[in-house]
């Protein structure tokens, strides 16, 4: 926060420090009186910033205040009165359900995919539905920007936030300083993508991008966040400040874009944001402009993110090295599987997965390169039976197969409570957030005097309708004379979690050293669009797809990308996900090592940088 403020001119630094998770993780302590509620780092950084924020009279709207957004700002407040600033501090309510979450649940909660029949909720996050014994920890609905510019109206400098959406802080300072209504939606959808594009840290700046390894490797780290320039018309320049490391490149935009999408439709409580015309352009050095974005009034139901006490969970971690690894596996799963069922415990796990952990290396010049681990991942209600999985592994420890080595550290296979998250729908109309400004008097206490105002939904609603899904309407023929190449010397991708499902994209890069020519770009997206098609993405995911998974597929042709969900592939999702990729980061780059059938004419004209974009 204070390196935004302090590097260069802007009009407001936003933040968003909610990780689905931590919100609820920290609900628990606060809730035990052993945490206050709002996140730490959010008070660090305006605890840093603050005299700057006061001398160059920068405006900051967060969402840090997690749990108790009233105790953050408080003691915002106060430590700005103790300084003698002139800055005034609101803060936004309304997000927290868990006082009437029990009321609401009787009525029903439906969940946030349920609208699409084709989509098999995972059983384990239909518990919270179907059992009294698990106890909710957090309830919190995503709110919109409303609050927010309400705020600013009343003249807050610092306005803190619990759960309002990702983007909403960006939003709520577009919408302010350019007075649109709130149903500009086609500004109002810009602004959203601009926070989609600079809320995740430095990820527009380099972090996370999948063409990294074409730029010198200490540029990509100790990086500055990006920054967003919104224009009136709700287009936006993103671009970071000066001097600074990293870069904002066509490509590292595209790669944000394409994180943690729904798919054509970018839904907010105060705007649908439609995302097939969106466009992507160079304007300088890093300096990127984003347009095409168009807007639609928003759903009538909000994202209620719940989380609760599932059960627990223990992992262990075994290795192997050398020859016969796959029989070696074969052999240890076997033996625990004979263990737990003859302790009676085998079928009284929720989850017990046996996974095995990377290959190893041919002809290996180290014993590392030789080694690969399984990791066993259990999940139970009742910790006796996650106990007894690590009681088996001890009752065989001398039985092991040739080359068996366990890590220093089992603490893992301890059972650790884990909390597991429902994405529910909420109507808006049932919500009663509001904005409260503090009195900037040291005396009395600076909530004493305060200012709360109640604000209203958005005036229309426009209903959830099925999700877009297709292949390509554009095909060509695929030419025959092709090389096996990994995907990713074509293509770079992103992916990311949302909730239990997973959203993968993949685009023809324009800005990497190594890129095409501009001719040929044009040809290798109408081969990208036509070749990765639903049933295609299935194949490349191997052994990781399941029948049960459902697929939908979208194309962004302004950015030259081809975009999927896949719905079920993270299970319960966030913490309650058996994958080791439990937030789905790493398919991209996994798909994007997939050797498939490239045209050889795109190969050819990479010539040497395709050696370099594939690692051949």
């Amino acid at each position: 926060m204070r390196l935004q403020a302090q590097l260069g001119d802007v009009d407001f630094i936003t933040g968003d420090y909610l990780a689905e998770v931590n919100i609820a993780e920290n609900a628990e302590a606060y809730a035990a009186g052993k945490h206050p509620g709002y996140e730490l780092s959010a008070w660090d950084g305006l605890e840093q910033t603050v005299d700057l924020l006061a001398e160059k009279r920068i405006k900051v709207i967060i969402n840090g205040g997690a749990q108790n957004p009233k105790g953050l700002a408080e003691k915002t407040q106060q430590l700005i009165n103790e300084k003698g600033l002139s800055l005034k501090v609101a803060y936004v309510e309304g997000d927290n359900l868990l006082p009437i979450i029990y009321d609401i649940k009787k009525n029903g909660l439906p969940h946030l995919d349920s609208d699409n029949s084709q989509v098999n909720i995972a059983k384990d996050t239909l518990a919270l539905l179907e059992s009294e014994s698990k106890p909710i920890v957090s309830a919190n609905a995503y709110l919109g920007a409303r609050e927010i510019v309400k705020g600013l109206e009343l003249g807050a400098d610092i306005i803190i936030a619990g759960r309002v959406a990702d983007a909403s802080p960006v939003i709520g300072a577009a919408w302010y300083w350019h007075s649109w209504s709130d149903t500009d939606y086609d500004r109002l959808a810009g602004a959203l993508i601009a926070g989609h594009l600079i809320e995740c840290s430095a990820y527009v700046t380099g972090s996370n991008f999948a063409g990294f390894y074409e730029y010198p490797l200490d540029s990509l780290y100790d990086l500055v966040f990006g920054i967003a320039e919104v224009d009136n018309y709700g287009s936006c320049v993103i671009t970071k400040h000066e001097n600074t490391k990293g870069m904002v490149t066509e490509d590292t935009v595209k790669c944000q874009f394409l994180y943690e999408l729904q798919g054509n439709i970018y839904l907010n409580s105060d705007v649908k944001g439609i995302l097939d015309d969106v466009k992507v352009e160079e304007a300088g050095k890093d300096r990127v402009r984003v347009w095409g974005i168009r807007g639609a009034p928003p759903p009538p139901t909000t994202k209620l993110a719940i989380f609760y006490r599932a059960g627990y969970q223990s992992e262990i971690l075994v290795n192997a090295t050398g020859y016969a690894t796959a029989k070696k596996w074969d052999m240890y799963e076997r033996m625990m599987r004979f263990g737990l069922k003859r302790r009676g415990i085998l079928d009284k796990f929720d989850v017990l997965d046996f996974q095995r952990v990377g290959v190893p290396q041919p002809n290996p010049r180290s014993q590392l390169n030789s080694t690969t681990y399984l990791r066993i991942f259990a999940e139970a209600s009742d910790p006796a039976i996650n106990i007894g999985l690590a009681q088996t592994m001890s009752e065989f420890a001398m039985q092991h197969f040739s080359g068996f080595h366990s890590s220093m550290d089992q603490r893992t296979a301890i059972p650790k409570p884990y909390l597991s998250y429902y994405p529910a729908l909420y109507p808006q109309s049932s919500l009663h957030p509001s904005i409260t400004l503090l009195s900037p008097s040291p005396s009395p206490s600076p909530s004493s005097l305060s200012t709360t105002l109640k604000t209203t939904p958005p005036p229309t609603f426009s209903p959830l309708t099925p999700r877009l899904s297709y292949n390509t309407h554009l095909p060509i023929p695929l030419t025959t004379r092709t090389r096996p190449t990994p995907l990713g010397t074509l293509t770079l991708a992103r992916s990311g979690d949302k909730g239990s499902n997973m959203n993968i994209g993949f685009f023809i890069p324009t800005s990497l050293p190594s890129a095409l020519p501009p001719s040929l770009q044009p040809a290798a997206y109408a081969w990208l669009r036509t070749f990765l098609s639903i049933s295609k993405l299935k194949e490349l995911m191997g052994d990781d797809w399941d029948d049960g998974f459902w697929v939908e597929r979208v194309e962004f042709p302004g950015i030259m990308a081809v975009h999927f969900v896949v719905y079920g592939m993270l299970g319960g999702g966030v913490s309650g996900s058996k994958r080791l990729d439990g937030l789905g980061k790493g398919v991209a780059d996994w798909l994007r090592d997939v050797v498939v059938e490239v045209p050889a004419d795109f190969l050819d004209a990479l010539g040497s940088k395709a050696e370099q974009r594939g690692y051949m």
